[in-house]
């Protein structure tokens, strides 16, 4: 029987092999499918990109972010917004066809640096010839997987110090470097040299983001966390960013509506900016997994900045808002980029409303 996906980037997967029916995470096959054609996309982007800086051309902020925001989209639980994704890879053949037009030399680009249709009908069985098993060979793939998912790291990074207006030209460099080398034939030692390079690129990407942390809301200390609920009206916010948390917190001063960390988010409690907000209340719930459980139990709107998501029960999506790289179909979706302010009042609203 084919494949209707193939998918083995995270712990979940199936059978210690690789989801191909559906995603143990919940993601769809048209949707895993779509993920591959924006990696590869990037890919083509990422080739046109590094081969400007081989001419000694400038390569925009605007495509390095770029790159990092699509592999971002693409980790576990961030988003299955098939209608988003396709945003991106229209968006990501715009600007590639942009950057083209720099190029002295386009001779012997590969087709995903080529590629230019926008008939998003034709996406779906195109974007199956794209994937991770378009390598027939395994050790090749393996390789190639695995850098692909240090990348997917190192972007997630670099994406959350972007977001506080950090930068690092050399790292975009190398991960588009890095994508444009999973588009050409390469040996298994060189690929094995590719994964060690990108493990120590990975560690700069850890250094920024840990600079634009630090740098704007102090190094973080030990803390007591509140782990019950008050009497307000309250917010519910997970994920990584904190740059979300801040817009979130400044804009909730002095409505009486609080604000909960989940999961992933705990850790803001121990950075000291975030403790001058009287209504930062604490933490409500566990892991991540545990969310379909915890997120019905909190009575008030929930804001996912980045993974993970599970796919909502029908009983508390309509008060699910994502951000950022993340999506759901039927979740409403906060809209704001780099250096933008983002405007939360929506959901503000909304938790003054919930019993």
């Amino acid at each position: 029987m084919d494949n209707k996906m193939f998918c083995f980037q995270c712990q979940e997967t199936a059978r210690n092999f690789g989801c191909t029916v559906a995603g143990v995470c919940g993601k769809q096959p048209e949707t895993a499918n779509l993920q591959d054609l924006l990696i590869w996309v990037t890919k083509g982007l990422s080739q046109v990109a590094t081969r400007l800086r081989a001419e000694h051309k400038t390569v925009s902020k605007e495509a390095n972010h770029l790159v990092t925001y699509n592999l971002f989209t693409t980790i576990t639980n961030a988003n299955f917004d098939d209608e988003k994704i396709i945003e991106r890879i229209l968006l990501t053949i715009g600007v590639k066809q942009g950057l083209l037009a720099g190029l002295s030399n386009t001779e012997g680009l590969s087709e995903a640096a080529l590629f230019s249709n926008t008939d998003t009908s034709t996406y779906e069985e195109f974007s199956k010839t794209v994937g991770v098993l378009s390598e027939s060979n395994e050790d090749i793939r393996s390789l190639k997987e695995l850098i692909t998912y240090g990348l997917k790291g190192v972007c997630a990074y670099t994406k959350h110090a972007n977001n506080l207006i950090k930068e690092n030209e050399e790292l975009d460099a190398f991960i588009q470097s890095a994508l444009n080398d999973l588009l050409e034939q390469k040996s298994v030692d060189e690929l094995v040299a590719l994964t060690l390079k990108t493990g120590e690129w990975g560690v700069v990407g850890m250094a920024l983001l840990d600079g634009a942390n630090t740098g704007t809301y102090g190094n973080p200390e030990m803390t007591k966390v509140k782990i019950g609920v008050g009497i307000n009206p309250g917010i519910l916010i997970s994920g990584h960013d904190l740059r979300d948390l801040e817009m979130l917190l400044e804009q909730t001063q002095g409505t009486g509506v609080d604000v909960y960390t989940h999961s992933e988010m705990l850790p803001a409690h121990y950075y000291p900016a975030f403790k001058k907000y009287p209504n930062f209340y604490g933490n409500y719930g566990n892991a991540w997994w545990m969310q379909k459980k915890e997120f019905e139990s909190f009575n008030g709107p929930i804001l996912m900045t980045t993974n993970c998501i599970v796919p909502p029960a029908e009983s508390y999506k309509s008060r699910l808002y994502t951000t950022g790289a993340t999506g759901f179909p039927g979740c409403k979706h906060i809209a704001g980029g780099i250096g933008d302010e983002k405007d939360f009042n929506e959901i503000i609203e909304l938790a003054k409303t919930c019993p």
